[in-house]
């Protein structure tokens, strides 16, 4: 049975608490200083989360195809006890 251990940059991401903003953070914020209707506000959600869902399922698919996983191996992981 494969094993889900692995450690991508993209997902480690999630668990660096940053001090600081870059330069892209700092230019977005500058881009949305200004008055949003809340129906403005879900659009701008609903796109960022589609984004980074898509890079999610793509990199999700990366590690599958890497690791050779298949059907058993992810029902194998549901079920064990760990």
């Amino acid at each position: 049975m494969a094993t889900f251990g692995y450690r991508s940059d993209f997902m480690s991401t999630a668990h660096n608490p940053h001090t600081e903003l870059n330069s892209i953070q700092v230019s977005l914020l500058r881009l949305f200083n200004r008055p949003m209707s809340e129906e403005e506000s879900l659009q701008l959600k609903r796109l960022l989360v589609n984004h980074y869902a898509g890079a999610l399922n793509e990199e999700i698919k990366k590690v599958v195809a890497e690791k050779n996983y298949t059907q058993r191996d992810f029902d194998d992981m549901l079920n064990s006890n760990s």
